[in-house]
């Protein structure tokens, strides 16, 4: 039988066939070699994060250190102007489908074994002789990242943040929110992302309107304002790259439905700084909660792809303000030519409330930028205080136009 001629099928399938596979880079961090996070000057497995800083400690001989930045460690912040097709991290690899979160690791301090769920954590400590385990073989369900950023900001800072953030909305907001706020509650963790570094090329058509005249008709209620514009024919197109854009690879914080929670917070404390991001070391994670990603790459291609065209859009933009009236694009496309993928474990400062109600209630979030310190978030609001104050507020707008009118 004669093999298929990818060139007779329609071009989504063509194209598919011909797209080169992924590239792998290897990002793997030497800790992942033996599954042990050492001290580079005593070689214990004591080593925690320093508080506030990028920095790790050893706790039995108090040398510090910085683990590498991943950038650096695996040149991930070169050549973006010449990627080609798609490369991706160890980290950031497809997860095995039938992979368990389960796993039973050999304590390398005295043997013994621990089992840690992967699905709600990341490092584990030996009940027998306080060795602590991370989760640094490489494991088949890709819950390692590449790379992580660490918290700077300490958690009083966090909570003080959270409690400033609630203080300025307290007027309206919910009585048992209020009653049973408790920023003592703040939680630290690291939520999984996908970064990316693109090229790309996009070409939009459509028609743009110069206004040449301005005026109206009629008296009274009945005035109406016209204006006669030309219109132009137009089109754009946009040689770009883009240097670490992050994306949401947790289905769960992706799922951004305002009917049964606050998830899109996340997004308005962004954003990180990703270029000082280290490679992969558990001791960072040590006092802090994680979660592990659900999504490859395959699943955020879409989302990529729109992010891509909204930055495109926007490099268009200084080409047409001549176009007074706005271009109305009809035609638009985005051309991914090369794209890089690296797995990375952010910092969230994080407040939850949940609020009653139907279909199971609406969760709140607060959140913090682990980094900067950036805060915002959602209090629930009691809807007669605003309704009262709207009506208020139009008594006094009513009142300040029936003075004007007897002026």
């Amino acid at each position: 039988m004669d093999s298929l001629d990818p060139r007779t099928l329609p071009q989504p399938i063509r194209d598919e066939l011909l797209a080169p596979d992924p590239a792998a880079i290897d990002t793997s961090a030497k800790e992942l070699r033996d599954g042990l996070n050492h001290c580079p000057k005593c070689g214990s497995t004591e080593v925690r994060h320093r508080p506030g800083t990028d920095r790790l400690i050893c706790l039995y001989c108090r040398h510090e250190w910085v683990a590498t930045r991943v950038e650096e460690a695996f040149g991930l912040g070169e050549g973006i102007a010449d990627l080609r097709g798609t490369q991706i991290g160890s980290g950031a690899r497809d997860m095995a489908a039938d992979a368990t979160s389960l796993r039973s690791y050999k304590c390398g301090g005295c043997g013994a074994e621990v089992v840690i769920n992967t699905a709600t954590a990341m490092t584990a400590r030996c009940h027998w002789c306080r060795h602590v385990l991370g989760v640094n073989e490489q494991i088949d369900d890709g819950a390692v990242p590449d790379a992580v950023l660490p918290f700077q900001v300490k958690k009083d800072d966090a909570v003080a943040r959270i409690r400033q953030f609630v203080n300025k909305r307290r007027l309206f907001a919910l009585k048992a929110f209020k009653d049973e706020f408790t920023p003592e509650n703040v939680v630290g963790v690291y939520l999984p992302y996908m970064v990316v570094d693109a090229r790309g090329n996009a070409d939009a058509a459509g028609f743009g309107e110069i206004e040449t005249r301005r005026y109206t008709r009629g008296e009274g209620k009945n005035k109406q304002t016209y204006y006669d514009a030309d219109v132009w024919r137009v089109q754009r197109h946009v040689d770009f790259t883009v240097d670490d854009l992050p994306l949401e690879s947790s289905a769960r914080r992706g799922n951004l439905d305002t009917r049964s929670n606050t998830h899109n917070v996340i997004n308005t404390i962004l954003p990180f700084d990703t270029k000082n991001a280290v490679t992969w070391n558990a001791s960072y994670l040590v006092g802090y909660t994680s979660e592990k990603r659900d999504r490859d790459v395959q699943h955020l291609m879409p989302r990529l792809q729109d992010q891509m065209l909204s930055i495109a859009r926007a490099q268009m933009q200084p080409s047409v303000q001549r176009y007074d009236r706005s271009v109305r694009w009809e035609h638009e496309r985005i051309d991914l030519q090369g794209t890089r993928w690296v797995s990375m474990y952010l910092p969230v400062w994080l407040y939850a409330y949940h609020q009653p109600g139907p279909d199971g209630g609406l969760r709140h979030y607060i959140a913090v930028n682990g980094r900067t310190g950036e805060t915002m978030g959602s209090v629930p609001v009691q809807q007669w205080k605003l309704i009262l104050v709207a009506l208020s507020i139009g008594t006094v707008v009513e009142a300040l136009a029936l003075w004007f009118i007897a002026r």
